[in-house]
């Protein structure tokens, strides 16, 4: 043991008077404080600093709205729906995908889609609000707790006589605690509400840690650790996988710090014993001391047990992803790909070293790969492998045990927790993710956090150094501030990308949508023109181009677009559905037919195409089949108003009036409130000749619609043949004021005009 620093000479968080002896198990090692020129608060005020200033950073998130990925797994995911039974959320994916599906990207995180489901039942609603504070809460608790793994991490693990953990670095844990909790990469997971997945994993990671340094606590008979708390450990680790797949790599670092901490292993000397010295037993090496080969023996098959029951429920199917969300997995040659990984492992690295060129997506051509070794960006590669080497030889080579640790527990927490997400074992879906970051930046503060303190004792100036560090910290909290400020709404944050990534084909695609969203469609075809011109593969910016030009009816060149969509993916449904809608414009109904049971082969369930396909029988006059098409489209959706609207027109014009009324009413019961529906009923009813009952759909129908002048029209209609000229004449009065250019309802009211004249003159006769 290094040093002679006796404990209560040191710096704690917690009141020595109040503890007695240190339990036997205390590391006497020197203090990372000792140099530290930094704040000293009490433990409890430590963690309210924390908590206060994590929340600063990101609440103004609180009221955004949902975007991005939030959209299919919140508000397209049906696992949140009360109708959806509980069971089925352990059999789909994150997005709601069956697991099974050839389509799905085999994320399983059913504790945080129930999660998502409590927040929409309790809303009542898909209300944004109640979903980003829990993520801002759960922020705040995990930068809370951080300040207690932080202080075992960085000052070694101490107990009291009473069993109390003692605090040995209560400045270095806050520091690092509070480099977490404003780190603005953690943006995406706290403002972006699919981002929960990655709080939830950390939440459950850390207690998961916590958990395992109580098993060294003496207990009661005595003995040197507790195999319940090892095992709640392991149950621990075990909730946090099923939060996010990450979460299963805590076991890994918890036998890490069982070795490093507990047994005090010095790997380079192990390595030794066991390459070089004819005693290779186990007790030999220590492996045996203090249990430790049995506590991992526990933590193995926990993992193992863990990993075997996710890949049952799973099966054995990899994801299905595709070349632009990873184009470097695609690559055929093992060098690019193995290049353009290190090259995303650097910037990864850099995101947590300079966090101010953020994205919420990374991928089409944000990051170009790199294809040969004459590429500049080889460098990043470089000095990443060069600090790396550099820091793994002082973790293992170096003479001062304190070091040693520090720098392996910081290397472990910055690397163990990104193996999932780095191509090593998996495809992932994905080229640089920011969320993924979450859990490795805990590694990044205890690396900073410890090069501050070695930077601190060799400074003269230390309040200098103290004051840069502050400074960085204010940085880092206007960064999140207006980070999260972006993420508010989508059309901040797809602009906000333009600048990082202006090479990324989804980033312009995304702008765009947002533009048609709001109906600016002339400039969202800019947009779309440009992520077709950066990726000339990119289907679905081809699909809504062409829709878009299909509405302005430059048909032509729609249907060029829309016809390389489906060429390039012959999958592609709704592409198929657009172009056949085209081509039923241009009057060509043979290849219109064939585009759309060509959709409805690829997407067997597709209400819309059927209403589609409807309409086009129904300009060939193909009656039957077009009510065929359209009763297959309400099957399909119950609620699709168009369809049953139009069963309801076509029975109504071919003198089928009791089977028009039928399938009015049996809409009605379906979609009680919708007044397109009361309309269409109202005029079947009144050609019936029950007055009263079409008069009382037709002024609910202008209850819910006042302005539509055919409602007030055809209710004049109803009046004229039912005899009430009066108001007849009211609300042809109205229907003309609302639209002065309906020529039916001209006629009609100069019909009753006369009529009305004409027995004023019988009257005065």
């Amino acid at each position: 043991v290094e040093g002679n620093y006796n404990i209560f000479n040191q710096h704690n968080a917690e009141d020595p008077s109040l503890e007695q002896a240190p339990h036997r198990m205390a590391q006497m090692e020197p203090n990372l404080d000792h140099d530290v020129s930094w704040f000293l608060l009490p433990s409890h005020w430590a963690k309210m600093v924390v908590a206060l200033i994590s929340f600063l950073c990101f609440a103004n998130s609180y009221d955004g709205d949902f975007v991005f990925d939030d959209s299919e797994a919140i508000i397209n995911n049906k696992d949140l729906r009360a109708e959806t039974p509980l069971g089925d959320l352990w059999y789909h994916d994150f997005w709601g995908s069956k697991l099974s599906s050839n389509t799905s990207h085999k994320s399983y995180r059913p504790l945080t889609v129930l999660t998502f489901r409590i927040n929409y039942l309790f809303a009542g609603g898909f209300y944004p609000v109640g979903f980003h504070i829990i993520n801002i809460i759960l922020h705040c608790t995990i930068s809370v707790l951080m300040v207690d793994v932080f202080s075992i991490l960085l000052g070694g693990l101490q107990f009291s006589n009473k069993g109390r953990r003692i605090n040995l670095a209560p400045k270095s844990s806050l520091l690092a605690a509070l480099l977490f909790a404003v780190h603005p990469v953690h943006t995406e997971c706290v403002a972006g509400i699919v981002g929960r997945a990655d709080l939830l994993c950390a939440l459950f990671f850390l207690l998961s840690f916590l958990g395992y340094c109580k098993a060294f606590r003496e207990n009661k008979e005595g003995h040197a650790f507790s195999v319940f708390w090892v095992l709640v450990s392991v149950i621990l680790g075990a909730i946090a996988m099923l939060c996010k797949e990450q979460g299963i790599t805590i076991l890994g670092l918890n036998a890490v710090f069982d070795a490093l901490v507990i047994n005090k292993i010095n790997l380079l000397e192990l390595i030794r014993k066991l390459l070089f010295i004819k005693d290779k037993s186990l007790e030999h090496a220590g492996l045996l001391r203090k249990g430790l080969l049995f506590r991992i023996t526990l933590l193995m098959c926990g993992g193992v047990g863990i990993l075997y029951i996710r890949w049952r429920i799973m099966g054995t199917g990899p994801p299905a992803f595709t070349e632009v969300d990873n184009p470097a997995s695609f690559a055929d040659s093992l060098f690019v790909r193995a290049i353009n990984y290190n090259y995303y492992y650097s910037l990864n690295a850099w995101l947590l070293l300079c966090p101010w060129w953020l994205c919420f997506d990374w991928s089409m051509g944000c990051i170009p790969l790199i294809k040969s070794v004459s590429d500049w960006r080889i460098i990043a590669l470089a000095a990443l492998w060069f600090c790396l080497i550099g820091l793994i030889c002082q973790a293992l080579c170096s003479e001062d045990s304190h070091k040693r640790r520090i720098l392996t527990l910081g290397l472990g927490f910055l690397i163990i927790p990104f193996l999932p997400a780095s191509n090593l074992f998996f495809r992932v879906g994905f080229v640089v993710a920011e969320r993924v970051i979450y859990l490795p930046s805990i590694g990044y503060c205890i690396l900073f956090t410890y090069g501050f303190s070695l930077l601190s004792k060799q400074a003269k100036k230390k309040k200098i150094l103290a004051v840069a560090v502050l400074g960085i910290l204010l940085i880092n909290v206007m960064r999140c501030a207006l980070r999260s400020s972006q993420w508010r709404s989508e059309e901040q944050l797809f602009r906000s990308a333009l600048s990082v990534c202006p090479l990324n084909a989804k980033v312009h695609y995304n702008v765009g949508k947002n533009l048609a969203d709001k109906g600016n469609q002339s400039a969202a075809i800019k947009y779309y023109r440009e992520a077709v011109r950066l990726n000339p593969k990119y289907v679905h910016a081809m699909n809504n181009l062409g829709n878009i030009l299909k509405e302005r009816n430059e048909l032509h060149e729609a249907e060029e677009l829309l016809s390389l969509a489906v060429q390039i993916q012959p999958d592609f449904a709704a592409a198929w559905m657009n172009l056949g809608i085209v081509q039923n414009s241009l009057r060509r109904f043979e290849e219109a037919e064939q585009s759309y049971w060509t959709a409805i082969k690829h997407r067997k369930k597709y209400p819309d195409c059927y209403y589609n396909l409807g309409r086009l029988y129904a300009d060939l006059n193909r009656h039957i089949d077009a009510l065929n098409a359209w009763r297959n489209a309400t099957v399909l959706k119950p609620e699709h108003s168009l369809a049953w609207n139009n069963m309801i027109i076509l029975l109504d014009n071919t003198g089928n009036l009791a089977q028009a009324e039928a399938v009015g009413r049996e809409a009605l019961e379906l979609i009680p409130n919708d007044h397109s529906l009361m309309f269409s009923l109202a005029n079947v009813l009144g050609k019936s000749q029950k007055y009263k009952e079409s008069e009382a759909l037709f002024l609910k129908a202008i209850k819910a619609n006042p302005n539509a002048a055919s409602y007030h029209g055809n209710l004049a209609v109803l009046y004229h043949r039912w005899g009430n000229l009066d108001l007849a004449k009211k609300h042809y009065e109205v229907s003309l004021k609302l639209d002065p250019t309906a020529p039916g309802t001209k006629e009609n009211y100069s019909l009753l005009r006369r009529k009305l004249e004409q027995l004023q003159k019988k009257g005065g006769a």
